[in-house]
C-alpha cells in the first residue's frame, strides 16, 4: 500500500509510524486517560482498513484525520487533544518551508500529485520544471498576498476553485480568439522583427504557427486560429505561380493558352496548401512553449465564415487536406503513427455540408472519418448556435470558453482579438452536503458561495487593471488581440463586453442527486438543476449589470482539480453513496459517466443546460471504435446540428511501443492504485505506450491523476 507524503511524493505506507504517534499521544497523558496496547493496536488495524477501502493512495493529512477519528472513538479525548496539538504545533513548522519543499520535490521528479497535474505536460522535462516551479512560487505569493484569507480558506477546502494560481502573480488572462487577419492582412511584430503581409499560403502558415508560440507564451489558457482567416492567401499564392508559369514557359519559347497556365499553377496550389497545412501541424506538435508543453490551440473550420464562390472552394481545400493530415496523424519515435493532442479542430455544420448531396457534404464525411480515427474534429452546430447567439456563430477559446456577442461603437460584430479574463469555480457538491438537504439552507448557502466568487473574480479583473501592453507585445500591440500604444494600459478592454469572465460550476449532477435523491436526468431531478443554472445565471447577470463586465457561466472543464473537489468532500462529509463516492465528480452539467444512456438522449437532455451555459459548455458522447461504422457518425453529426449547440465523439486512440499493439490501453487496478496496462503484453511502462483520451473537452497524452483516471475507467459507452 502506498500513501502521498506532504510534499507530493508517493512512498510505502508504514504502520509504526502510525502507532509511534499514537503512543507519543497517549504517553503524554495522565496514566489513568491513556489507552492500553491492545487498543492502539485496533486503532491502527482500523485505520490500515480504512486505507485499503480508498480507490486512491491517501495522503498524510488523511491519515492523520482518521487516526483522530478513531481515537476519540474509544472516548480518548485528551489523547486525542494532545494528537491534534501536536499535529497543529508541526504543521506550523512545515508552513514556513512548505514551497521549497514542493519545489525540490519537482527537481527529483518525485511529486506525484504534480506529475499528472496537466495531462499535457511532461514533469521531466526542464522547461515544465522551470514552469512549475515558478508556479509553485506564484501560489504561494497569491495564498499568502494577493487573496483574502476567506478565498484562500475556500479554495483548499475545495469549496470553490481559484483557477491558476500559479500564473496569477503575473498579470496575465486566460484565453482568446486570434485576430489572425489583422496580423496577416495588416503585418505584425514578433520578437521585434516587423513581419509584413505574406506573399504566399504557405508564408501565411509559416507567420500564423510563430504567432501561435508567441501568444501561447503570453497568456496561459488556450487560443483559438481560424482556417478563413489564412484562405485568401491560397488566391495569392495561385496569382504568384500563374505570373511564374507564364513567365517560364515564354523565356522556354513554348507556345501555352491561358487555360494551361490556370492547370499548371492550380497544381501548384494544392501543394502549396499541401504544405502550408503540414507547416501548422507539425510545428504546432511540436513546438515548446516557455510553460513546457506545445501550443494550446484550437483551428476552425466554417465555410460559410468567408464570401461564397472562389474564396469559399480555397477555404474548403484547406479544411480538406487539415483533415487528411490529420486523420493520418504524426510518427511517434517508433516511427508509427498517433493521435496527436493539438492543434484541436472544430468542424461547423451548416447547411451546404451537412445534407447528403449538398455541396460540401463529401467535407462532412471525411470530417467524420477524422472523428472516427483521432477523436477530432468536434462539432459546433451553426443553426443552433445562431438560435442562442443573436444570430451569430463563431469559435470557443481553447477547449469551450464562448465569448459572448458584442458589437463595436459601429454596429458591428466583433469576436476576433477578444479574450477570457480567467475563471473561478463554485463546487455545486460541497453546497449541497453542507446544506444537510435543506433546501431553504441550499440556497442561502449557495448565494454566500456565488458572493465569494463575485469577491475573487473582481480580484482577477483588478489584477489586470492597470497592465500595460508592454507586458506581451503581441497580444496587445501587434495586432493579435489588439493595436493599443506603447505604455497605453489595457483597461478598456476589461470593461463594456469587449472581453468575458467567467464563473464556473461543477458537480451539478451529485448536487442535483444529494438534494433530491434522484438523477438530474429524472424529471424531479432536471427540474432541481435547472433551477440551480437559472440561480447561477442570475448572480452572473446581476454583476454583470452593477460593474459593466460580462460576467458569464462556464461549465468548468475539470482536471486535476476534479480530484482535489473529491478528496475535499470525502473529508469534510465522508462517504456519500452517489455523490462523493468515488474520486472525482462530474464536469460541469453532464450526466454521470456510469449512468447508461444513449447517444441521442443524451445530446437531447444535456442541450437544455448547454443553453443556459454561455460562457461555455461542450457535451460528448462515449463511442467505440467506429472506424469501419461512418455512417453512424454521420448520424450522431446530423443529430448534433438539428439539437445541440456544442458536441463531440469520445472514442480511444493508443499505441503500446513495447509490443506495437494498436488498439485500447486498459485501466487495472494493482496495489489499490490505478495503473494503464497492454492488453496484449502486459506492458505497465507509461513512457513505453501512446495513450490519448479526451478528459476536458481536449484531448491528453501525458496521463491522469487517480481521481481523473477513474473517471476514465468508468465510462459507459453511449451508442
Amino acid at each position: 500500500m502506498k500513501i502521498i507524503r506532504r510534499s507530493g511524493v508517493e512512498d510505502d505506507f508504514d504502520e509504526k509510524k502510525i502507532e509511534a504517534a499514537i503512543v507519543k499521544a497517549n504517553n503524554s497523558v495522565v496514566e489513568s486517560e491513556r489507552m492500553n496496547d491492545l487498543t492502539i493496536h485496533l486503532i491502527v488495524k482500523a485505520v490500515l482498513e480504512e486505507c485499503s477501502l480508498k480507490k486512491h493512495a491517501p495522503n498524510v493529512e488523511e491519515v492523520q484525520d482518521m487516526v483522530e477519528n478513531h481515537i476519540m472513538e474509544k472516548n480518548a479525548f485528551n489523547v486525542a487533544r494532545s494528537y491534534i496539538t501536536y499535529r497543529y504545533k508541526r504543521a506550523m513548522v512545515r508552513k514556513s518551508n512548505s514551497t521549497d519543499q514542493q519545489i525540490l520535490s519537482l527537481l527529483e521528479y518525485n511529486n506525484e500529485e504534480v506529475k499528472q497535474e496537466n495531462s499535457n505536460k511532461n514533469p521531466v522535462v526542464n522547461s515544465v520544471q522551470r514552469d512549475y516551479m515558478a508556479g509553485e512560487v506564484s501560489k504561494d505569493i497569491t495564498r499568502r498576498f494577493l487573496l483574502p484569507k476567506d478565498i484562500v480558506d475556500a479554495h483548499e477546502k475545495g469549496m470553490i476553485h481559484f483557477h491558476d494560481a500559479d500564473y496569477f502573480a503575473q498579470h496575465m488572462h486566460n484565453c482568446c480568439l486570434v485576430n489572425l487577419e489583422d496580423m496577416l492582412q495588416n503585418g505584425t511584430v514578433i520578437s521585434e522583427t516587423m513581419i509584413e503581409r505574406p506573399k504566399s499560403f504557405s508564408t501565411a502558415c509559416n507567420i500564423a504557427t510563430q504567432a501561435i508560440a508567441q501568444i501561447a507564451s503570453s497568456q496561459y489558457g488556450g487560443q483559438s486560429i481560424s482556417l478563413s482567416h489564412l484562405a485568401p492567401f491560397v488566391q495569392v499564392s495561385r496569382e504568384k505561380f500563374r505570373r511564374e508559369t507564364k513567365l517560364r514557359l515564354e523565356e522556354a519559347g513554348i507556345q501555352t493558352t491561358d487555360d494551361k497556365i490556370n492547370q499548371i499553377a492550380e497544381t501548384r496550389v494544392k501543394d502549396e496548401i499541401r504544405q502550408g497545412v503540414q507547416i501548422i501541424q507539425y510545428q504546432v506538435t511540436t513546438l515548446m512553449t516557455t510553460n513546457g508543453q506545445a501550443p494550446f490551440v484550437t483551428v476552425f473550420m466554417y465555410l460559410d465564415e468567408v464570401p461564397e464562390g472562389k474564396e469559399r472552394d480555397d477555404l474548403a481545400m484547406i479544411i480538406e487536406e487539415t483533415l487528411r493530415q490529420r486523420i493520418l496523424g504524426v510518427k511517434n519515435e517508433k516511427g508509427v503513427y498517433i493521435t496527436p493532442a493539438f492543434p484541436k479542430l472544430i468542424y461547423v455544420l451548416e447547411e451546404d455540408n451537412i445534407h447528403e448531396g449538398s455541396r460540401y457534404y463529401e467535407l462532412t464525411r471525411l470530417a467524420a472519418e477524422c472523428t472516427a480515427r483521432r477523436m477530432v474534429p468536434d462539432y459546433i452546430s451553426e443553426k443552433v448556435m445562431k438560435s442562442l447567439k443573436k444570430g451569430y456563430c463563431y469559435p470557443c477559446m481553447g477547449c469551450r470558453s464562448f465569448l459572448t456577442v458584442y458589437e463595436d461603437e459601429k454596429g458591428k460584430e466583433k469576436f476576433y482579438g477578444r479574450f477570457n479574463q480567467g475563471v473561478v469555480t463554485v463546487n455545486l457538491v460541497d453546497a449541497a452536503c453542507s446544506s444537510s438537504g435543506d433546501e431553504d439552507k441550499f440556497w442561502e448557502i449557495l448565494d454566500n458561495r456565488l458572493d465569494m466568487c463575485y469577491r475573487a473574480l473582481m480580484i482577477r479583473h483588478e489584477r489586470l487593471k492597470g497592465t500595460k501592453s508592454d507586458v506581451a507585445p503581441i497580444l496587445w500591440q501587434n495586432g493579435a488581440l489588439a493595436r493599443l500604444k506603447k505604455g497605453e494600459t489595457i483597461d478598456k478592454l476589461l470593461f463594456n463586453g469587449y472581453s468575458t469572465i467567467s464563473l464556473g460550476y461543477a458537480g451539478l449532477c451529485e448536487c442535483t442527486r444529494y438534494m433530491t435523491g434522484v438523477s438530474h436526468t429524472e424529471p424531479k431531478g432536471t427540474e432541481f438543476a435547472l433551477r440551480v443554472m437559472r440561480r447561477l445565471n442570475d448572480a452572473c447577470e446581476v454583476w454583470r449589470s452593477k460593474e459593466n463586465i460580462d460576467f458569464s457561466l462556464y461549465g468548468t472543464p475539470l482536471e486535476s482539480t476534479t480530484y482535489k473537489f473529491a478528496k475535499c468532500l470525502q473529508k469534510r462529509f465522508g462517504i456519500i453513496p452517489g455523490v462523493t463516492d468515488r474520486n472525482y465528480i462530474t464536469n460541469s452539467y453532464h450526466v454521470h459517466v456510469t449512468e447508461n444512456i444513449n447517444a441521442f438522449d443524451k445530446l437531447k437532455f444535456e442541450s437544455q443546460f448547454q443553453a443556459l451555459s454561455p460562457g461555455g459548455a461542450i457535451s460528448y458522447v462515449e463511442v467505440p471504435d467506429m472506424k469501419d461504422n461512418i455512417e453512424a457518425v454521420l448520424t450522431v453529426m446530423q443529430y448534433i446540428y438539428d439539437n445541440i449547440m456544442y458536441a463531440e465523439l469520445n472514442t480511444k486512440s493508443d499505441y503500446c511501443m513495447e509490443c506495437g499493439y494498436d488498439g485500447e490501453i486498459q485501466i487495472v487496478e494493482e496495489d489499490g492504485k490505478l495503473i494503464w496496462e497492454c492488453p496484449n503484453c502486459g506492458n505497465h511502462d507509461q513512457e513505453k505506450m501512446n495513450v490519448a483520451r479526451r478528459t476536458c473537452g481536449y484531448i491528453g497524452t501525458q496521463f491522469w491523476n487517480q481521481g481523473r483516471t477513474q473517471e476514465i475507467k468508468e465510462r459507459v459507452l453511449h451508442l
